[in-house]
């Protein structure tokens, strides 16, 4: 076949374009609005594995990308214009939840909650998650038939229920009965659209200094010493600068999702160390609406200092008129796989809300504003023009 231009207007270099140091995307942007059109509408052309599935195959040196996890099935759909998605199948039916007894590393990953998550971050006005949308995809015609991946098309089969299914290739916790199968083609997932690559727009993965213990009776520093936010305040780059308050901001964000698997997190090395982290791989949020994880909010608690600027979002979205479920309501019901969450997951937004809004209180009458809240709404003239922009 003839090779296709590359189209100047496509949504997903007009999106790359758009990235700033202030976020993924600007705020109201029609290119956004174009581009989770476009992923849920435009035809694939190809499908292969992910960095993490081909890392665990040795068929790529993927360990400056991806730590391979080897358990979650997603892959690598291209589109007619070069754009590309990564495809996460539905595991879990909505109404489900997390059963109490697993630990948060061995969780399903939810494809919903990808989108959810998405819906969540921009109505924040962090603009730090790459746009996601749902999608019905005929697994034959849009993966099977499409993939010149020979291990991919091998882990296709018909299920005795004559269902398409197909499951990773990977060392263990693989095999058939982790399947995702069609109905029978048709599979629910999420598609999030790509990030530049790492030969245009480098990225850092740091890990997060509030990590976890991913083992069943570890424990983290933070965990044990409530003191633990002075010890992090005096290493760089957490000892001046932003990234201490949007380290709180992803916390913040984890909480109302309920992710606790936020082991890492990455940045674009173009903005330097007070550039925006990215809030990357969400499916692990939304598991369970009756559990209030408030260990997700330890950098908070402890460090008591938040943005102003997120300070006075939240307190708007407390405010009756601008109830923050029901602002995810009407925000998700734009997705053709509406509903996305069901509504104690929506309900469970208002309820936690208020315990961050608790914490903060909590914080100024021990501390008093002036030391609690950092004003970052005023912005130094030099930067009004705004927009550096990642190179192409």
């Amino acid at each position: 076949a003839a090779p296709l231009p590359l189209r100047p207007e496509a949504s997903w270099l007009q999106f790359h374009l758009g990235i700033s140091r202030d976020g993924l995307y600007p705020r109201s942007s029609p290119t956004v609005t174009r581009l989770l059109q476009d992923m849920q509408d435009f035809t694939t052309i190809s499908a292969d594995y992910s960095q993490d599935e081909k890392a665990l195959l040795g068929a790529c040196d993927c360990s400056q990308i991806v730590k391979p996890s080897g358990v979650h099935l997603k892959l690598v759909l291209r589109f007619q214009d070069f754009g590309k998605a990564m495809f996460k199948p539905m595991r879990q039916k909505r109404e489900e939840e997390t059963p109490e007894d697993f630990f948060y590393f061995v969780d399903f990953q939810r494809h919903n909650a990808e989108i959810a998550a998405f819906h969540l971050d921009r109505i924040l006005d962090f603009r730090r998650v790459p746009p996601t949308v749902g999608r019905l995809i005929n697994v034959t015609k849009e993966i099977l038939e499409v993939t010149k991946n020979e291990i991919l098309q091998s882990v296709f089969f018909v299920s005795p229920a004559s269902n398409v299914c197909f499951f990773a290739k990977c060392p263990y916790m693989c095999k058939t009965e982790y399947a995702v199968c069609g109905n029978p083609h048709l599979l629910e997932g999420s598609l999030s659209a790509f990030l530049p690559s790492l030969n245009l727009a480098p990225r850092l993965s740091i890990p997060n200094p509030w990590i976890r213990s991913y083992s069943f009776d570890g424990k983290e520093e933070w965990e044990v010493n409530p003191h633990y936010c002075d010890t992090v305040r005096e290493i760089y780059p957490y000892s001046n600068g932003n990234r201490l308050l949007n380290i709180i901001d992803m916390a913040i964000f984890d909480f109302l999702i309920g992710n606790m698997d936020r082991h890492h997190y990455e940045m674009f090395t173009k903005f330097g160390d007070d550039g925006f982290l990215l809030h990357l791989d969400n499916a692990r949020g939304f598991g369970r609406h009756s559990h209030d994880e408030t260990s997700i909010l330890a950098p908070l608690s402890q460090c008591c200092t938040i943005k102003r600027s997120t300070l006075l979002r939240l307190q708007l979205l407390a405010e009756p008129e601008y109830r923050l479920s029901d602002v995810m309501r009407e925000s998700l019901l734009q997705d053709r796989l509406a509903p996305v969450l069901t509504e104690p997951h929506l309900l469970a937004l208002d309820r936690r809300l208020q315990l961050v809004l608790n914490a903060v209180r909590q914080c100024i009458d021990t501390h008093g504003e002036a030391k609690v809240v950092a004003n970052d709404t005023v912005q130094p003239e030099a930067l009004a023009p705004d927009r550096v922009k990642l190179s192409t």
